[in-house]
């Protein structure tokens, strides 16, 4: 129940200015487990979502929700300033401004708005954002989070539009943060650095809920020299199965969700430890569900117990970390596996009965120095194993191992500004973005169903 003397929050999910943008299975989970635990503390919270695809205004609303894919809104928008040269449309994707506008009049006047972000390279659409917030409510302060708030702070400082920039995981601080931004102080009902402790994420405040976003674990034992997950989320630790197994049976039972995404970095990382028992537990007391592992899972996870738990539970969507199959130490960019390796789990992944439109592996492009013929021959490597390969562009960021490399390797001033780190332009391509090479990628992956 809200406090009356507690503030009102909102919660704002920005535009993404970008040459490209799909969802694919996208939700601010961050910004919805803040407001979770600001309301179970007796806060009014309220969400203005600008990448909501079913807007109540939008063509068909929110009954098609259950597509946890798609495209967004977009309208065009000239191109930013150092990226004229890159032949490719710009645009802001998210609904128009309009009807933002007239959401945020809709709303009471908030006590303090956060705001997460997401690309280091999307600012502008943050910027943008935070300009219609700031003249809907005059004088309230903004809090920023999110990727861009803790991969690149003293520039998000200078340009983003808010009042204080926070990095890193904010949910052992939220109430602390709010205390000190609006004088009101409530004390926490139990531990909030514990994810199995706090209130499931406020996903009642979405349009419409199509899909459960899960966070099983925080972090990864890996320290790949193109990742960022480090720097997201420091150290590596993990939900108990037993608790995640009750939300999925929570949201399936209780709202008949019927699809969950695993946002995991590390979801196989030791498997008997966390995924095997997590698995056994949704078979025993979950109804029918269908799991998606976008973010992908580590290749040495796959073992034949695993590949069967997880055909046997519901997996529609397996994407495995291949990112390369070029060997150390020509590209040291990581310990997970070898070639080796991701043929036996690409042959565990089939005699479970996974096809091609089911299970794919990336692999980074647009590497510095990259080979192009080594991506080609990766291409038909992952086919020739029956899986998808799906490219995965490589963007540079800041605090990385590979991040010299790469500002050595671009044709831009990569420190200089976010925005020449966008994988969509191939900033670490000497010789610029070129369709020509994307669409011969295209044709060696062939369709990429999932």
């Amino acid at each position: 129940m809200a406090d009356p003397a507690a503030p009102h929050i909102l919660l704002v999910n920005p535009w993404i200015d970008d040459f490209a943008a799909y969802d694919v299975w996208a939700r601010p989970l961050g910004l919805l487990r803040l407001g979770a635990v600001l309301r179970d503390h007796g806060c009014r919270v309220s969400l203005v979502d600008c990448l909501d695809r079913f807007h109540p205004r939008a063509a068909g609303g929110a009954p098609g929700a259950r597509n946890g894919r798609g495209p967004f809104l977009k309208a065009r928008r000239p191109k930013p300033p150092g990226l004229a040269d890159v032949p490719r449309h710009f645009s802001r994707y998210g609904p128009p401004e309009d009807w933002l506008r007239e959401d945020l009049r809709r709303l009471p006047a908030p006590d303090l708005v956060l705001a997460t972000s997401g690309m280091t390279y999307w600012y502008p659409g943050l910027q943008a954002t935070l300009a219609l917030v700031r003249q809907a409510f005059p004088g309230v302060r903004i809090l920023l989070g999110g990727p861009y708030a803790t991969l690149w702070p003293e520039h998000a400082r200078a340009v983003s539009g808010a009042h204080r920039v926070v990095g890193g995981p904010a949910e052992a601080l939220i109430l602390d943060l709010v205390a000190e931004e609006t004088g009101w102080r409530a004390p926490a009902r139990y531990p909030l650095e514990d994810p199995d402790a706090r209130p499931y994420p406020a996903f009642d405040l979405q349009s419409a809920l199509g899909f459960v976003p899960l966070l099983t674990s925080e972090g990864c034992p890996f320290d790949c020299a193109y990742c960022a997950s480090r720097l997201l989320h420091p150290g590596f630790r993990r939900r108990r199965p037993a608790a995640v197994a009750r939300e999925i049976r929570f949201w399936a039972t209780s709202r008949g969700v019927r699809d969950f995404v695993f946002y995991d970095d590390a979801l196989l990382v030791d498997p008997e430890a966390h995924a095997v028992p997590l698995l056994e537990r949704v078979l025993r007391e979950v109804p029918p569900v269908r799991f998606h592992t976008p973010n992908a899972v580590h290749i040495r996870g796959i073992t034949p117990r695993t590949a069967a738990l997880m055909r046997r539970a519901g997996f529609h969507t397996v994407r495995l970390g291949l990112e390369t199959l070029e060997a150390p130490p020509r590209r040291p960019l990581d310990r997970k596996a070898s070639p080796a390796e991701f043929a036996q789990a690409a042959a565990y992944l089939r005699e479970a009965g996974f096809g091609p439109r089911e299970a794919g592996a990336y692999l980074l492009v647009g590497l510095p120095e990259q080979d192009p013929a080594g991506v080609a021959e990766a291409i038909r490597a992952v086919r020739a194993a029956g899986l998808q390969p799906i490219p995965a562009y490589y963007s540079p960021i800041p605090g990385t191992r590979l991040w010299p490399q790469a500002m050595a390797a671009s044709r831009y001033d990569l420190a200089a500004d976010p925005l020449f780190t966008n994988n969509a332009v191939l900033p670490c391509r000497r010789e610029g973005f070129d369709w020509e090479f994307v669409r011969t990628l295209k044709r060696l992956c062939g369709p990429n169903p999932g």
